[in-house]
């Protein structure tokens, strides 16, 4: 019954029709607009709960299975905008509308990352994605096959101690020269939406403690 609702909802995509290049669709864009707050809505809250009951707490848990469904909606919606059109850019989605593509696939799982990977690489070709979200995706997919990521972009966190750290990362001491290769700022500026302080030296002693974190929490 789940599946034939959502399969529903998932047909009622407005038809979309293209007049050339530099219009934006509003139909699309409001349908990805919806999918872009639900994407952040139970996101947002994820740090205060832990703050609040644990990370292991109940109400925690529950927060992670209300955000898996509404991830699980938004992956229907954007899968089928990706299958029929290929990746939109932002002449036809806007920037948030494009941006949206990239966050829904950023939170899907692994076999669907795999999946659209080569359409993000040809997108960011063609001027239709950001090099730097291609950054980001590559990095994930990387990580969750047991590599290193290339860019630095992934933050572990320890629930059970509120700890974040920087997930294993291939030769750190240039990190920053691959960053900037795709417009990522520097990491230790970027490191400070989490209050880590970037130490390369001070990685690198973390880095048997962060591992085992790091295949644990992928099953690896």
């Amino acid at each position: 019954m789940r599946k034939r609702c959502l399969l529903s909802c998932f047909l009622l995509l407005p038809f979309i029709v293209f007049h050339g290049q530099g219009r934006v669709n509003d139909s699309l864009a409001r349908v990805l607009d919806t999918v872009a707050q639900d994407d952040e809505l139970y996101r947002n809250q994820l740090d205060e709960m832990v703050q609040r009951y644990g990370g292991e707490s109940k109400e925690v848990k529950m927060l992670f299975r209300q955000m898996q469904a509404k991830d699980s909606i938004n992956q229907m919606k954007v899968f089928a905008i990706l299958d029929k059109y290929g990746w939109l850019g932002p002449d036809v989605l806007g920037e948030e509308g494009n941006g949206t593509l990239f966050f829904v696939l950023q939170h899907s799982e692994l076999p669907m990352q795999v999946k659209y990977l080569p359409m993000l690489r040809t997108a960011v070709k063609n001027g239709t994605a950001k090099a730097r979200n291609l950054a980001l995706l590559e990095d994930r997919v990387a990580l969750r096959q047991g590599k290193k990521q290339i860019c630095g972009s992934q933050v572990g966190w320890d629930l059970r101690t509120n700890w974040h750290y920087m997930l294993p990362l291939e030769d750190p001491d240039h990190v920053d020269q691959r960053r900037a290769a795709v417009g990522l700022s520097p990491l230790s500026e970027y490191l400070q939406n989490w209050q880590i302080k970037w130490d390369v030296q001070q990685y690198k002693k973390d880095l048997p403690r962060t591992e085992v974190l790091y295949r644990a929490a992928f099953h690896l």
